[in-house]
C-alpha cells in the first residue's frame, strides 16, 4: 500500500477518535474527535465532525462489539466533548474531496449506520444514543440510526439536519428516510425541520419524535440507564462466556492485485477487471461449536467475511478504474456443504448468528458496490451455497456446459443449501433467489427442492441460476468480449444501469437509502449550486453567501 491508500484496518489501541469502554453488559461508544488527526491534510475536525477517518474506527468498534464481547446486550452512543455531540461530516474535508471518494465516504458511512440498526435488530445488542450536546447533520444522523434517542435538554442542546439551508445538499446517510420511514415524523413538520439551521430541542423534540426523550443534565444520566435496562431486559445474547478476538488480517499487496488466506484478487488494468478468486480449506474437518470458537477469527466462513469485506472497500476506494469484478471458486464443494449445514443447524448460536449476519453485510456491500459483477463457474469450481450468493448477486454468470480438454470428465456444478433460502436477504429484504424470480414463488419452492443436489450447466440453465452456457471452445471468447465489452461502456452509464437493474421488488429503507437518496446525494455533490465557484459547500465558513443558479432540473 502507498501512503495515500486509504486502510481501512485498524484496533482499539489505534483509535484516534472513539473510545471504547466496556462494563459488563453495557458498552459505552464516545466520540472524541482528535481535530488534527485527519485522514488528509488541509482541515481540522473541530466540534466532533468526522471524515472517513472516524467512520473507520465507529466501523471497527462495532465489529469488535459483535463478536468479541457476546456478553454486551446494550451500546450508549454519546460525546466526551463538552456542549457538542457531533456536528456531522466535516464541510471543509467535502469541500476539498474529489468526486469519488466523497460517493464513496457517504456510501461506507450509510453502511455502517445501517450496521447500527443490524445489530439492534438481529444481534441483540441495542444502540441508544445520549446525546448530551449540539447535534447536528450528520451527528444527527448517526443518533437517528440508534434505536433509542435520549438527549439533554438544558437549554441549548439541539436535533438538526441543517445541511439544505446551510450547505445546499442533503442528508446523505439515511437522515431524510429515516425522520419519515423510521421515526414516523410527520412530512410537514419534517419538511419544516429541515429548513431550520438552529434546529429542535426540548419538548417539542419529543413531540415531534425527533428523540423519544428528555432529561436535565441532574437527571439524565438516570434517564440513559432506563433505556439501558429496558434493552438488557429484551435481549437475547448470551449472559456469560468469552468472545473471539479479531486479530489483524494476513494480507499482501502487490501493483497486480492482493491475497489474504482464502480470497486472492488479480488486477487486470487492460480490461479494468478485477478477478476475484475465493478457496476452502483443503480438508472437510469435523464442524463443531467448540471447533469454531477454538479457532476464533480463522475459522473459515469468519475469515472469508473479513477478507472479502476489506477487499470490497479496498477496491472501491482505492482502485475506481477496475470496473468490473469477476468471481471464481476453487476447491471442495462438499466443505462448502458442510459449513453450510453448520450454520443452518447452529443459527440459534450467539456467533454462528454473527457470523452469518456478517456474510449477509458483506454480500450487501456487493451488491450495492457500482461494479459489473461477473461470476465464471468452471471445473473445479465450489458455487455452493453461501459462495453460490456471489452468483446470484452478478449480473451475468457463465457456466460451462461440458468439459476442458486439459481435464476430461471434469464438469462444472453448482449446489443450493438451506443458506439461499432467507439467510442473506439483500437491501429489498428478499433473498436473492427471490429477488431473481420476483412473483414467482412456486419456481423458488420448485428450487428448494433441489437443494444439496450438485446441477451441472443444462440443468442449472433450466432453473434459471445462470445466463449462458458455453463449451469449452467458446468459453473464454465469450467471457472476454463481455469483459471487453463493459470496459468499453461508460462508468457512468453501467452504474445507473445496474443499480436499476438490482433491486426489483418492494421498497425498504435500507433500498431507499442507496438507491434513492445516497444517489440524489451524489448527483447534488456535483452540482454548481453545491461545489461550483460560488456552490455552498465551496463558501461555506467564508462569510461570503452562495450564489446559487435558480433553475430547477
Amino acid at each position: 500500500m502507498t501512503e495515500s491508500t486509504i486502510n481501512f484496518q485498524t484496533s482499539p489501541a489505534q483509535y484516534k477518535h472513539w473510545k471504547l469502554s466496556v462494563d459488563g453488559e453495557v458498552a459505552t461508544l464516545a466520540l472524541d474527535v482528535n481535530e488534527t488527526a485527519t485522514l488528509r491534510d488541509g482541515y481540522e475536525l473541530k466540534l466532533n465532525s468526522y471524515d472517513l477517518g472516524v467512520d473507520i474506527e465507529l466501523y471497527d468498534a462495532t465489529q469488535r462489539l459483535r463478536f468479541e464481547y457476546p456478553c454486551v446486550k446494550a451500546v450508549v452512543i454519546t460525546s466526551n466533548k463538552e456542549r457538542v455531540f457531533c456536528a456531522g461530516a466535516n464541510i471543509k474535508m467535502l469541500g476539498l474531496s474529489s468526486h469519488a471518494h466523497k460517493v464513496n465516504f457517504c456510501k461506507f458511512t450509510n453502511e455502517t449506520r445501517n450496521g447500527l440498526e443490524d445489530a439492534s435488530r438481529f444481534s441483540g445488542q441495542q444502540y441508544i444514543s445520549a446525546v448530551n450536546g449540539a447535534c447536528a447533520g450528520g451527528g444527527y444522523e448517526l443518533a437517528l440510526a440508534c434505536e433509542r434517542i435520549v438527549m439533554l435538554d438544558d437549554g441549548s442542546t439541539s436535533v438538526s439536519l441543517p445541511e439544505t439551508p446551510l450547505l445546499g445538499v442533503l442528508p446523505g446517510t439515511g437522515g431524510l428516510t429515516r425522520l419519515v420511514d423510521k421515526r414516523r415524523v410527520r412530512r410537514d413538520r419534517a419538511d419544516h425541520f429541515c429548513m431550520l439551521e438552529e434546529g429542535i430541542k426540548g419538548r417539542r423534540a419529543v413531540e415531534w419524535n425527533l428523540v423519544d426523550d428528555i432529561a436535565p443534565a441532574s437527571k439524565f444520566d438516570h434517564l440513559v440507564s432506563e433505556y439501558v435496562d429496558k434493552a438488557l431486559s429484551a435481549s437475547d445474547r448470551p449472559t456469560s462466556g468469552e468472545g473471539i478476538s479479531l486479530s489483524s488480517l494476513a494480507r499482501e499487496f502487490n501493483n497486480n492485485g492482493v491475497k489474504y488466506d482464502y480470497v486472492e484478487a488479480v488486477f487486470d488494468r487492460v480490461l479494468n477487471t478485477v478477478e476475484i478468486k475465493i478457496t476452502t480449506p483443503s480438508e472437510n474437518t469435523e464442524l463443531s461449536v467448540d471447533s469454531m470458537m477454538e479457532q476464533g477469527d480463522k475459522f473459515w466462513l469468519l475469515s472469508l467475511a473479513r477478507s472479502l469485506d476489506d477487499l470490497i472497500l479496498h477496491l472501491r476506494s482505492n482502485e475506481a478504474a477496475l470496473g468490473t469484478w469477476l468471481f471464481k471458486t476453487s476447491g471442495s464443494a462438499e466443505v462448502v456443504k458442510a459449513y453450510d449445514e453448520f450454520l443452518a443447524c447452529h443459527a440459534d448460536n450467539y456467533l454462528v448468528r454473527e457470523i452469518t449476519l456478517y456474510l449477509k453485510r458483506v454480500l450487501k456491500r456487493i451488491d450495492v458496490s457500482s461494479r459489473s459483477l461477473v461470476t465464471a463457474i468452471e471445473p473445479g469450481s465450489c458455487f455452493v451455497g453461501t459462495l453460490l450468493e456471489l452468483a446470484l448477486a452478478s449480473d451475468q454468470v457463465f457456466m460451462l456446459d461440458g468439459d476442458f480438454e486439459e481435464q476430461p470428465e471434469q464438469f462444472a456444478s453448482l449446489m443450493l443449501t438451506r443458506q439461499n433460502f432467507g439467510a442473506y436477504p439483500m437491501v429489498n429484504g428478499l433473498s436473492r433467489l427471490e429477488s431473481r424470480f420476483l412473483s414467482d414463488d412456486a419456481h423458488v419452492n420448485k428450487l428448494a427442492e433441489h437443494i444439496s443436489a450438485p446441477l451441472e450447466a443444462e440443468q442449472a440453465s433450466e432453473l434459471g441460476l445462470v445466463t449462458f452456457t458455453p463449451d469449452d471452445i467458446d468459453w473464454e471468447e465469450e467471457i472476454r468480449l463481455l469483459l471487453e465489452a463493459r470496459a468499453s461502456f461508460s462508468p457512468d452509464a453501467l452504474t445507473g444501469m445496474e443499480a436499476n437493474l438490482r433491486f426489483g421488488g418492494p421498497e425498504t429503507l435500507e433500498s431507499k437509502i442507496f438507491s434513492r437518496l445516497s444517489a440524489w446525494q451524489n448527483w447534488i455533490f456535483q452540482r454548481p449550486n453545491a461545489v461550483g465557484e460560488h456552490g455552498a459547500l465551496v463558501l461555506y465558513g467564508t462569510g461570503e453567501r452562495p450564489n446559487y443558479v435558480k433553475e430547477r432540473v
